[in-house]
């Protein structure tokens, strides 16, 4: 071996300097960071962390915990990764003091990739059959350039045989030449200066295919379309993706002319006087060609994908967030609509609690058109159950159903029901879900979709919870976007949602209690059947009860789990058991009359003793450090005993409910409407304005000022003003404005 490193395997993973820059880069005290790392290695989830550990992690928030989490994880898998390819060169007897530098400095799992690849095991090239014809020291000629006298043809000769199937110095030449380009294709410098030189100077080139059918000429803006790559933005990366994949686009990258050449040329200069200058030459034009370019073109191209993937997924979180914390609409009797033409549109009335009490088809659209005794059933329905909302499905035939509806609030006796349009996404799903049928085992699958669409309205997040998160259909591009890590993005925001709530423990679904910190199927399941045997849970202690949740579950869960009816009040706060010593010391401090019949104080009492015991850090640390608490911790603990069952959707904005119906003719340009954000993508948002079709208010239509990104302005559930600027009544488009309003 040629100067092996001193050791057979490299430096381990330096986890302090690791979680020191992560700190910097996150802007978090290192030493939390090194305690919620701990945690986290323990197994404790990251809401359980941000929420009862913020003493010892300084009070890193979930989006900061998520950040440290992946960048040790990615972290880890290089350290891995190196390990793999080191153990390999040096096996192979190859591994120099400079391989070993490089792979030690190597900050990228590309450039592990680019290191490794002269070493990895190779298939049959056409440069590994001239390996084995004897041409490797020919090549090694070629490739050094310092063979100045006499002919290619003079060297090449002493390489010919018939035996290993060298006919010719012609041959042998040819077979040199296929092992010079490999080791060209192979240089990790050449590789990165051409994958830079890609990434900011190489140009989007798309043309329509020539067999490609694009009968609705969706993908007729990149028929003849370029664009730079560094700066075309992710969601027109992910369309010609998919019109490439359709088959309806030809998609390349293009470098500029002679770039490619030239780079490659700065890293194996040719020497002139060299007898070999010719063939050089050529070699490197077809390494660059055959091997390379194709090579950094897909792979260019897929790291391009998997940016425009992850912000795409990025998109999906907040989107999703939003609509999961909708507020929900308490105690009201709801009537879910399901729309729908030839199978008629499927009506349910829920009770306040979401119990089922009735259930029906009406058929007001074709090919029945049985508009005036549809509208007869759901007064009957409005009538009978006290219906004070009606949730209309926002699929096919939705704007249709809506005019029905309006018309018969018209005609309703007072109080008129209002009615909300609701997004139906994922609801089919739901309807035919295992889940589905053990909730509902003797209705059809058909009438499953408007008790879902009724209790989204009830409860958005407690229903939205039983569809997997991918089909509730917000963002853009969710199909084409890398499914394993969208789902995984999309678990940790209902996760987050989840907790952020809390659930109450004596009504909560096993959908819902899956996503509560430290619980999974299982013991959800558990939990549910142990209710249903035992009755209603009295404490959070009765959680010890449940088979299969142990003292760990039972640590991460407790505190998110409320019972509002339970023996102890601190049960229907987020007050984790752990510090009910602390809270019931603390309001023996606050007064010592002690709450009568299981009651905490008023919050003017813990108020006004918030205001006159805790008026500054000091007195704040003080009082903490008497009831064997951190600063942090009493903070809370106050919070809570303020608002107990505090559920932090109620200070959100309220759904946008109507009673009456815009058509697409009566639009004008320049009036003002009020609407629903449906959904936040790259270039605008869509807002639904009660027509047809949800308008959209483009980016550049949101601000006098300029606009990052949608999402700096709008969020998906708020309830906005827009302006009307156009009507495309033909392909049904209305395009808003927020400026100036």
């Amino acid at each position: 071996m040629n100067n092996p490193p001193v050791s057979a395997v490299p430096v381990p993973l330096n986890l302090s300097e690791l979680l020191a820059r992560l700190s910097r880069e996150l802007k978090i005290n290192p030493n939390g960071a090194a305690r919620a790392l701990e945690l986290l290695d323990g197994g404790a989830t990251i809401p359980f962390i941000s929420r009862y550990r913020k003493e010892a992690t300084g009070a890193i928030n979930e989006d900061q915990l998520r950040q440290l989490e992946k960048g040790v994880a990615y972290a880890r898998q290089l350290a891995d990764q190196k390990a793999t390819v080191w153990k390999s060169i040096f096996e192979q007897e190859k591994l120099t003091v400079d391989l070993a530098a490089r792979l030690e400095k190597a900050a990228t799992l590309q450039e592990i990739e680019d290191i490794y690849l002269p070493f990895r095991p190779r298939r049959r090239t056409r440069a590994t059959i001239a390996r084995e014809k004897g041409l490797e020291p020919l090549a090694a000629m070629i490739l050094a350039g310092q063979t100045f006298r006499g002919q290619p043809a003079d060297y090449a000769l002493k390489f010919v045989d018939a035996g290993l199937g060298v006919a010719s110095p012609a041959e042998a030449l040819a077979g040199a030449c296929d092992i010079v380009a490999e080791w060209v294709s192979e240089e990790a410098e050449l590789r990165r200066r051409l994958r830079q030189a890609m990434r900011q100077q190489a140009i989007f080139v798309s043309k329509k295919a020539k067999t490609g059918q694009d009968e609705a000429r969706k993908y007729e803006q990149y028929y003849e379309y370029s664009e730079p790559v560094a700066r075309i933005p992710s969601h027109r990366r992910l369309a010609l993706n998919r019109g490439e994949k359709e088959g309806i686009l030809s998609v390349n990258l293009a470098l500029p002319p002679g770039l490619a050449e030239k780079i490659t040329e700065s890293v194996f200069p040719i020497e002139l006087r060299s007898v070999f200058r010719d063939q050089f030459k050529a070699t490197l034009a077809d390494s660059l060609k055959r091997l390379i370019l194709p090579s950094l073109e897909n792979e260019v191209r897929a790291s391009l994908t998997e940016e425009a993937e992850a912000h795409a997924i990025r998109i999906f979180p907040a989107n999703l967030r939003q609509l999961l914390l909708q507020p929900p609409i308490q105690g009201r009797v709801v009537l879910g609509l399901d729309p729908g033409f030839r199978t008629g549109c499927k009506v349910a009335v829920v009770d306040p609690t979401g119990k089922p009490l009735a259930n029906g088809t009406i058929y007001p659209h074709e090919p029945k058109r049985d508009w005036e005794g549809s509208k007869k059933s759901l007064l009957a329905m409005i009538k009978r159950y006290g219906v004070s909302v009606i949730a209309i499905g926002n699929g096919t035939a939705s704007r249709e159903t809506e005019t029905l509806v309006a018309e018969l609030i018209a005609e309703a006796a007072e109080p008129r029901p209002a009615y909300v349009m609701v997004s139906e996404a994922g609801a089919s799903v739901y309807s035919a879900s295992e889940l589905a049928r053990q909730e509902f085992p003797d209705l059809d699958v058909t009438q499953r979709g408007n008790i879902s669409i009724a209790r989204r309205l009830q409860d958005p997040l407690a229903e939205l919870v039983k569809v997997e998160p991918r089909s509730i259909g917000v963002g853009l591009y969710q199909h084409d976007v890398d499914q394993k890590s969208l789902s995984q993005t999309l678990d940790s925001v209902v996760e987050s949602c989840v907790n952020y709530v809390g659930v109450d423990l004596n009504t909560a679904s096993s959908s819902l209690l899956n996503y509560v910190s430290g619980i999974n199927k299982k013991v959800a399941a558990s939990i549910v059947a142990y209710r249903e045997t035992n009755g209603p849970f009295k404490s959070r202690n009765d959680l010890r009860k449940v088979p299969g949740l142990g003292d760990k579950t039972y640590e991460q869960a407790a505190g998110f789990l409320k019972i509002p009816t339970g023996q102890n009040p601190l049960d229907n706060t987020f007050i984790h058991p752990e510090s009910y010593p602390a809270a019931t010391a603390l309001l023996k401090l606050m007064s010592e009359n002690q709450p009568k019949s299981g009651k905490l104080p008023p919050p003017t009492a813990i108020k006004e003793f918030r205001t006159q015991a805790l008026t500054d850090d000091h007195k704040l640390a003080s009082v903490a450090a008497q009831l064997g608490l951190g600063p942090l911790t009493l903070r809370d603990i106050m919070d809570n005993l303020e608002k107990p069952g505090r559920d932090p959707r109620e200070e959100l904005p309220k759904p946008l409910l109507r009673h009456d119906i815009l058509k697409i003719d009566d639009l004008s340009p320049g009036m003002i409407l009020t609407g629903t954000v449906r959904n936040v993508v790259d270039f605008g948002a869509f807002v639904d304005i009660g027509v047809k079709q949800d308008g959209l208010v483009h980016i550049t239509e949101m601000s006098e000022q300029y606009v990052k990104h949608p999402l700096e302005v709008v969020n998906v559930g708020d309830v906005i003003e827009v302006r009307v600027l156009q009507i495309d009544q033909k392909r049904n488009r209305v395009s808003l404005s927020m400026k100036m309003l």
